[in-house]
């Protein structure tokens, strides 16, 4: 009989213990992960973005899995969102310090880097262009080594950072200028004028 007991009751806490595992609940499984690229420059300004990043898998990327002259999300998932801490120019634009939306339309030779106002967005399923406050076309390069994985780095740089997109053997370099501040701007003309005399 004691034998029967301990039986029973071995069996009861076994099911006891795989119903407590059934309960738990796991992470979703993500096949592009989410990536944050950050820098802090040496001048104390912050530039970070976070980002789905998909994989080649052998895949023909530019012109195939993500078309020319497209709008692209500039990654997966969730749209790619970047933040600035400081004001920058991208081209001839100011860009207040915030964060946006990053999009861009890949093509052969060149990209369009767009920023725009609306955050939260799944992929470009409701890109709205109205909310663009940057398009700026940038010059794209062939690269010798092939990367797997779309990738987001910054460098930083004398005239301010350079955000580099690359994927396979392309790498889209977009240069955010540091802004000069008038009274800095002013001094440093005086300074110029007062050496030259």
């Amino acid at each position: 009989m004691k034998s029967y007991s301990l039986c029973f009751v071995f069996m009861l806490i076994n099911q006891l213990i795989y119903a407590k595992s059934d309960s738990i609940i796991k992470p979703q499984v993500r096949y592009s992960p989410i990536v944050i690229a950050n820098l802090k420059t040496s001048e104390n300004q912050y530039i970070k973005c976070t980002y789905g990043q998909p994989l080649k898998k052998g895949r023909e990327i530019f012109g195939n899995i993500v078309p020319y002259g497209k709008l692209w999300r500039t990654g997966a998932n969730e749209a790619t969102e970047i933040t600035f801490t400081r004001d920058f120019k991208i081209g001839d634009k100011l860009i207040q310090a915030g964060t946006y939306t990053l999009f861009t339309i890949p093509n052969q030779d060149k990209w369009t880097i767009i920023l725009n106002s609306e955050l939260g967005q799944w992929g470009d399923f409701n890109y709205d262009a109205r909310k663009n406050i940057l398009v700026h076309e940038v010059n794209c390069q062939e690269i010798s080594e092939i990367y797997e994985g779309f990738t987001i780095n910054f460098e930083e740089l004398m005239q301010g950072i350079q955000m580099n997109l690359i994927w396979d053997k392309t790498k889209v370099p977009v240069l955010f200028e540091n802004v000069i501040a008038p009274n800095v701007e002013t001094n440093n003309k005086r300074k110029r004028r007062k050496s030259n005399n």
